[in-house]
């Protein structure tokens, strides 16, 4: 099984993150922002890696540390429990639809960390969170777990809508990228042999 736990702790957050890359999406989440609960169970669920998180942030200041933090942790297990990279299929797409929303999502288990964001909200918060947040979820995890991670808001006016598409269409990629590829189940997917 690839799974990894991850502890981290600073000044400012005190984090346990714990996935399983081969779950049935079962999760166990508590980071003190109900929203950012509710899209990291998105994540979980339709990625199909189980995933703990228990994070105590700094909320009395804001979100921001907690958020960013855990993004971190996460990517760091992730990044663990993917080992060597030996088998997976390493790329991942999708189109993620919600309702009027539309979010297309790329990625590339790489090794070289980058996000590029196309998305926008129309309000400054969501459910209690800072929707720049998002965006500073997404650049924290896959700098963490060394993806090149697309994501794009193709169109939406529901900022709801927008943030769980974004998050359901990263998963639906994820799980496409860490499946094994049976026809190459003991090989690096490199022309390099490492990734």
């Amino acid at each position: 099984m690839r799974t990894a736990t991850i502890s981290r702790s600073t000044a400012e957050t005190a984090i346990d993150v714990t996935v399983n890359l081969d779950g049935t999406g079962v999760y166990d989440v508590s980071t003190g922002v109900g929203f950012f609960d509710h899209m990291l169970e998105q994540l979980s669920r339709h990625s199909l890696i189980d995933l703990t998180v228990r994070t105590k942030g700094d909320l009395h200041i804001d979100e921001h540390h907690t958020v960013e933090d855990t993004g971190i942790a996460i990517g760091q297990a992730f990044a663990q429990a993917l080992g060597d990279k030996r088998g997976i299929t390493r790329y991942g797409d999708a189109l993620s639809p919600m309702d009027e929303t539309l979010t297309r999502v790329a990625l590339d288990i790489s090794g070289r960390p980058w996000l590029v964001w196309r998305g926008g909200f129309s309000q400054p918060r969501l459910g209690g969170m800072d929707t720049e947040m998002f965006e500073h979820f997404f650049h924290s995890f896959a700098q963490a777990a060394g993806i090149t991670l697309h994501v794009e808001t193709l169109y939406g006016t529901n900022n709801h809508h927008i943030a769980e598409a974004a998050f359901k269409g990263v998963a639906r990629a994820l799980r496409t990228a860490i499946e094994i590829d049976p026809r190459k189940a003991d090989a690096i997917p490199s022309t390099k042999g490492i990734l």
